[in-house]
């Protein structure tokens, strides 16, 4: 199999659309796919109701995916890169206030998905796209831990952290966020997460330095 076809999560389709409006169709079915694994869960959803929902025959789903698996990871395919959180910017103006800002962004994109509220019932159940998961962290992982080595030869951070778990402790934070609210009756803060990893980061002299110096 060549490399290309091993790299794709959903394998290949039994038609690839070409025309705008079988495109529109297939897309119409994984935006469907995606609201009913939302509302009643991927077990409880099947590729009729999925069809239903488009407005297009059973017949027409088949000819796009060969099950509700295969759209499912073809959501996955068109979406993971906007499940992962973004990797911060530490040095570029005030860390705090970057960071807050894309983690709102990138909440709030998450929250317009929605698709990640479907995770806990199918990981489980699913190794493969399991595997896809940890893989897409192992690589935002390693982006982490190259920016804090970087802003490590500036000088700028910790000298009894080791980087390794510091960026390790940053992505749980970020990945995290969400789930505050089933723990807290507090809506989520994202000045007061930002202000915790940026505390993680740097010490207290260095972050009022870059704070300064930004202002």
């Amino acid at each position: 199999m060549p490399d290309k076809e091993k790299n794709q999560l959903a394998g290949e389709f039994p038609f690839v659309p070409q025309q705008v409006r079988a495109q529109q169709k297939r897309h119409a079915l994984i935006e469907s796919g995606r609201c009913l694994f939302i509302k009643n869960g991927y077990s409880q959803t099947t590729a009729k109701d999925i069809a239903a929902n488009a407005g297009v025959a059973i017949g027409t789903f088949y000819r796009y995916f060969s099950d509700k698996r295969q759209l499912l990871r073809s959501l996955f395919e068109e979406q993971l890169e906007m499940l992962i959180p973004p990797e911060p910017s530490w040095v570029h103006g005030d860390p705090e206030i970057l960071l807050a800002a894309l983690l709102e962004k990138h909440y709030k994109r998450l929250d317009e998905i929605g698709i990640h509220r479907v995770l806990p019932e199918l990981l489980p159940k699913d190794p493969e796209l399991s595997e896809i998961l940890i893989e897409a962290r192992r690589k935002l992982h390693s982006k982490f831990l190259s920016s804090l080595r970087q802003i490590e030869e500036m000088g700028l951070t910790w000298k009894d952290l080791d980087l390794d778990t510091v960026a390790w402790t940053v992505l749980m934070i970020v990945e995290n966020g969400p789930q505050k609210t089933e723990y807290s009756d507090n809506e989520i803060n994202y000045a007061e997460i930002a202000k915790v990893i940026c505390r993680i980061v740097f010490p207290p002299e260095i972050l009022v330095r870059l704070q300064n110096k930004e202002g």
